[in-house]
């Protein structure tokens, strides 16, 4: 019997013992109703981690990006049509589990929104099974073509011969898996989805960097694969001549298994791509318009339509082009806010160079934001992560096509840092004065301090630690765009602007992602609604308004999330008086339960709200 069944028997039993004899049988103690709750809760918090591990137990790639190392090590995950239907079983049986096998009124408060918490995702994954195949599994954005080889450098560590053998097999492994999300893209366009025509040159090519250099030819310089293994083997300690033979071995994956899965998928978007049309919107989709408007309730855990989302960016970017012009009288600029919107485009002052030795000074300065900011962390929170975080320029074989920032989770023992990733292939669509709100936001107070708090709970179990909701957790990475602000940073007025035009992006895509998906903009509208209205480089549009065409709403969560925990605070401040509001206490309250919907949010600051309330009264009556 494994460990995790023998918790749960052991617990079941538990649960319905709620007494204890001697040996005549007589009653010596009667259970606690404290007792009872602690007894219910364990065993629903033991049913959590046995499902949480069920989760990983199918997934060799959790696994790896949890730092295990198990006999799945040298496999890849399955993506087939038919385990979206193994899934789905598994949400229904979970389902019935929670409605008729728990007690909920026997649970404490941490394990009753536990409970609230996977019941809702439940019921979400089953609702949402409808549209399974809304989306486009290969993309400019994300797809296998780039996250496979990612995953390969970033998450497949080689610290044995067994494990440089695991990375070989799962190099031979990537036929069979580009052949599942292959005969996932067919049944797509089966199903009327087709990605628009723009998104294949740029898969393509992708595709295509990955299978160049050697082995693949005849060049002088390697693969991205092959070079990430074999300076990986360099480092281990074994013989020169074991190193030669994995070394051959891979290169022979390489070429017969790689180069094949690569070429079957490029093939298929070769052929598919003669039938893309410029249509960009979900509500070109069978029953589009219910597909969106659902994405834009998962995204936001809000109600807000797609008019009163359009609407709120209209009035977001209004408010902030207004605090640009002020930060234009203080640096004195003379002229319209295009004018100035122009000035920081094509001043050489606000950029780096785009070559190595701007690049590195970019990650140089980067690396110093976030050195700062840790230094000033006590002033704010509470609560720290344990874990570090790296700095790293977005690798050549993914740059062009990636997002110009983003932030990989470390592991949840910090054996593997979190990352700041900063995109360098295009230093004009990187301006200096932009880096404080994108280290900020990224980084440290940001995405790590949030996944990496999260991951580090003792507390919660593990399906909340890893979740995620994506207004909660953007919403909090452009909120702490704004915080530092607070406590003296920012202090060149244009590193400001900088922030507030990091903010205005957001508020823009509310504006553009709703305007594509529901009012029918074209790629075209949606690119000049950028341009005429930020200071962002013409590459950072068009880059924005293909992410909105192949991750309908997503975009949306950023500033919907930050407005709600600015409103929270505000609530509180006015609710406590200045005097008993403590920004780090509120902040606990923000970072210490896991990601949350934002009407859960919501609650859990009302109720901290309430109890700081009640101690203060019963200080002042004592």
């Amino acid at each position: 019997m494994n460990r995790t069944k023998f918790t749960l028997l052991s617990c079941s039993f538990l649960f319905i013992t709620f007494s204890c004899k001697d040996e005549g049988n007589k009653v010596v103690s009667e259970i606690s109703n404290e007792q009872k709750i602690e007894i219910h809760s364990q065993k629903l918090n033991d049913w959590f981690e046995s499902q949480f591990q069920e989760e990983v137990a199918e997934s060799p790639m959790m696994q790896t990006y949890l730092g295990l190392k198990t006999e799945d090590y040298g496999k890849w995950d399955d993506v087939s049509s038919k385990k979206l239907v193994h899934d789905l079983e598994k949400a229904k049986r979970r389902l019935r589990y929670l409605n008729d096998s728990v007690d909920v009124t026997a649970l404490n408060k941490s394990t009753s929104l536990s409970y609230r918490l996977m019941k809702q995702d439940l019921k979400n994954a089953i609702d949402d099974f409808q549209y399974r195949f809304y989306d486009y599994p290969v993309n400019q954005m994300h797809g296998m073509q780039a996250e496979i080889p990612a995953f390969l450098i970033n998450m497949h560590q080689i610290e044995s011969r067994s494990d440089a053998e695991a990375y070989i097999s799962r190099l031979k492994g990537m036929d069979e898996l580009f052949a599942q999300q292959i005969e996932n893209i067919k049944i797509r366009e089966k199903n009327g989805i087709v990605p628009p025509k723009f998104v294949f040159a740029k898969v393509l090519n992708d595709c295509r960097n990955l299978i160049t250099g050697m082995p693949f030819d005849e060049s002088n310089k390697e693969s991205t694969l092959l070079s990430d293994f074999k300076d990986k083997v360099a480092k281990i300690e074994i013989a020169e001549e074991d190193k030669t033979v994995l070394i051959a071995e891979a290169e022979k994956a390489l070429k017969e298994d790689v180069k094949t899965a690569y070429d079957k998928l490029i093939a298929l978007l070769e052929d598919q791509q003669q039938r893309a049309t410029v249509d960009d919107g979900a509500w070109k989709f069978p029953k589009g318009s219910a597909f969106y408007n659902n994405a834009l309730k998962r995204t936001t855990t809000t109600n807000m339509t797609a008019d009163e989302i359009h609407q709120l960016g209209l009035d977001e970017v209004a408010r902030i082009h207004k605090e640009m012009k002020d930060i234009m009288t203080q640096v004195k600029y003379e002229g319209s806010l295009q004018d100035f919107f122009k000035y920081m485009k094509e001043d050489e002052k606000f950029y780096y160079s785009n070559d190595k030795e701007g690049k590195a000074k970019y990650l140089e300065r980067a690396v110093g934001l976030i050195n700062n900011m840790k230094s000033r962390l006590d002033e704010l929170f509470i609560t720290k992560p344990k874990a570090d975080i790296v700095v790293k320029a977005v690798e050549p074989f993914r740059e062009k096509s990636a997002g110009k920032a983003f932030y990989q989770r470390g592991t949840p023992d910090g054996s593997r840092p979190g990352t700041y990733y900063a995109n360098l292939y295009d230093m004009e669509a990187m301006p200096i004065y932009q880096m404080e709100a994108l280290a900020y936001h990224e980084g440290i107070p940001g995405h790590h301090m949030q996944i990496s708090i999260a991951q580090e709970l003792q507390d919660i179990p593990k399906f909340r630690k890893f979740g995620g909701y994506t207004a909660y957790i953007e919403g909090w990475g452009l909120y702490n765009e704004f915080l530092p602000k607070e406590i003296g940073l920012y202090n060149d007025p244009y590193s400001d602007f900088g922030r507030l035009a990091m903010e205005l992006w957001r508020a823009c895509r509310l504006v553009v992602d709703t305007g594509i998906h529901a009012k029918k903009w074209t790629r075209e509208e949606g690119i000049k609604y950028y341009t005429d209205n930020t200071p962002n480089a013409e590459s950072d549009a068009v880059k924005m308004v293909e992410r909105h065409i192949v991750m309908p709403g997503q975009a949306t969560a950023y500033k919907i999330g930050m407005n709600k925990i600015l409103e929270l605070r505000e609530n509180a401040r006015t609710a406590l008086g200045n005097d008993n509001f403590d920004i780090r206490e509120f902040h606990d309250v923000l970072l210490t339960n896991g990601a949350v919907p934002l009407t859960i949010l919501e609650e859990l600051v009302n109720e901290w709200i309430t109890s700081k309330k009640n101690t203060n009264t019963l200080q002042e009556n004592s």
